[in-house]
């Protein structure tokens, strides 16, 4: 099937991207690395599209950077293949080159984004998990300034979130807090094929330890929802009790009460629900495993 046509314009800075938002509404659609955008306009899945504003050739956007006290700096045209690879982000933030690792293929990670990946807005993203887990941030641009979305708040539905295209709103970038010492994180995509497949359920873990017991804990989980979703009663489970595996198994089993998962070809939703008891417990037991 031929792609429909449609107007292509590269912008050269934020200010004339922002503009031809505003200008084009909800005609146009942004494009960083392509790898999800082409297909939706070929598979007619954004009809309504006719023009593609592509930010490549606006530089400040192409950025990892580790901040000492900070955290990752991740810029809206950085490659998942750069982060995966980074050295930085292997010693820093394991899991989070583990999620940039887990999508598609090696060709599609040399062209995709993670902040392409979150603003596509599948509720199997595989960066968003461990994004909600890590508590990060993203950061946008506008004619009003832009502003720092908690990313709890950037996902309002399936293939929507909350940024405002009447105001030319932009992501810029993404920022993950640092690991502190006691904390740890993981992440664990299921899927039927190792490479090349959405995810049947993604599951993902940020945890604090005071001594032997859990003093913070984000659960974060993938494929369940219309959007990425918390296990908040999970996580409010384990506060306050020792690192164990059988709280993790608990924890497991109040967090697949937690979601709405559908059946489709991939998976039934009862196959999902036994998914996340299983791997919550797996991220658990690895976040703790590698505390920094």
């Amino acid at each position: 099937m031929a792609l429909p046509n449609f107007d292509y314009i590269a912008a050269k800075s934020l200010r004339e991207a922002s503009e031809l938002v505003c200008n084009h509404g909800e005609r146009c659609v942004l494009m960083a690395g392509g790898t999800d955008v082409i297909l939706l306009i070929k598979d007619s899945v954004l009809k309504d599209v006719d023009t593609v504003i592509d930010l490549k050739d606006i530089p400040e956007l192409d950025r990892l950077e580790f901040v000492e006290g900070e955290g990752l700096k991740v810029g809206a045209l950085t490659k998942l293949f750069t982060i995966q690879t980074s050295q930085a982000v292997e010693e820093k933030m394991p899991a989070v080159a583990d999620a940039a690792h887990y999508v598609a293929s090696a060709q599609i990670r040399r062209k995709g984004t993670m902040a392409g990946n979150i603003c596509n807005a599948s509720p199997s993203a595989d960066t968003a998990p461990i994004l909600l887990a890590m508590n990060a941030v993203v950061k946008t641009y506008s004619k009003n300034g832009g502003r720092t979305i908690p990313i709890d708040d950037f996902f309002t539905g399936v293939k929507k979130t909350c940024l405002k295209k009447e105001e030319g709103e932009i992501v810029t970038e993404i920022d993950i807090p640092e690991l502190k010492a006691g904390e740890g994180s993981a992440y664990f995509k299921h899927a039927v094929r190792k490479a090349m497949d959405l995810a049947i359920i993604g599951s993902g873990a940020w945890v604090k330890m005071d001594g032997n017991k859990i003093a913070g804990c984000r659960i974060a989980m993938g494929g369940v929802g219309v959007t990425p979703l918390r296990a908040k009663k999970a996580e409010q489970f384990l506060i306050g009790g020792e690192a164990t595996e059988e709280r993790f198994a608990e924890a497991g089993v109040i967090a697949s009460g937690e979601c709405s998962p559908i059946s489709d070809v991939r998976a039934s939703a009862e196959y999902r629900s036994d998914m996340i008891r299983v791997f919550t417990k797996r991220a658990l037991k690895k976040a703790v495993e590698t505390l920094a």
